[in-house]
């Protein structure tokens, strides 16, 4: 993977940090962790500087989150509604929680937004909500754009300061996205569990 990097970043420069980093917002193939990390220790080994980098790739991030959040608008609530009303009862959810979620994102979504644009996985996803909702599109990129650069620019700099040895970052970022998924997980089997529960306890 490293010499394909070097090489396509090598070749395209910063249209290719751009075009990664994009890709990798709508699907991820290579998580941003690999990309920002080798893009920063590329600032050592070509004509990359490193405040082309940051922009290469903030721009990049913020075109796939745009793309993800016009997905999102296309997802109606009514649609959502009339979709729970005939299958609801298989993946149990019901139609007064997609209003609770609605009213809850509307509340602090744009917060939400910022903080989650930092965390693994989610730092995608998250732009299909603002869209579903409907949330003010200069604001969302907005925040979308601050919490990006502030993860892109953490990232690059630790790609840079620690030159031959960026793998290194990768791995610990491997371990930061792990206990993320793991959380994740954790958090629906909870939620199942007390489903069930007070579904019988209810019976």
């Amino acid at each position: 993977m490293e010499n394909w990097l070097a090489s396509f970043i090598e070749t395209y420069g910063y249209i290719g940090v751009f075009l990664l980093i994009a890709f990798e917002n709508v699907f991820p193939p290579i998580p941003s962790e690999v990309i920002l990390t080798f893009s920063g220790f590329m600032t050592h080994q070509s004509n990359l500087s490193f405040v082309g980098v940051v922009i290469a790739a903030t721009a990049g991030s913020v075109i796939g989150a745009a793309i993800l959040y016009g997905i999102g608008r296309l997802i109606h609530i009514d649609r959502l509604e009339s979709f729970l009303d005939r299958y609801g009862h298989i993946i149990r959810v019901k139609k007064e929680s997609i209003h609770k979620a609605n009213c809850w994102f509307k509340k602090y979504g744009y917060w939400t937004v910022l903080v989650c644009r930092m965390i693994p996985l989610i730092r995608s996803l998250i732009s299909i909500p603002a869209g579903i909702t409907k949330m003010n599109f200069n604001l969302f990129l907005l925040f979308t754009t601050i919490g990006t650069l502030i993860w892109n620019i953490l990232l690059i700099s630790l790609g840079s300061a620690v030159g031959d040895n960026w793998e290194d970052i990768v791995n610990f970022f491997d371990l930061y996205s792990n206990l993320t998924y793991g959380i994740i997980l954790l958090g629906m089997i909870i939620f199942i569990f007390l489903y069930f529960y007070k579904k019988k306890k209810a019976r």
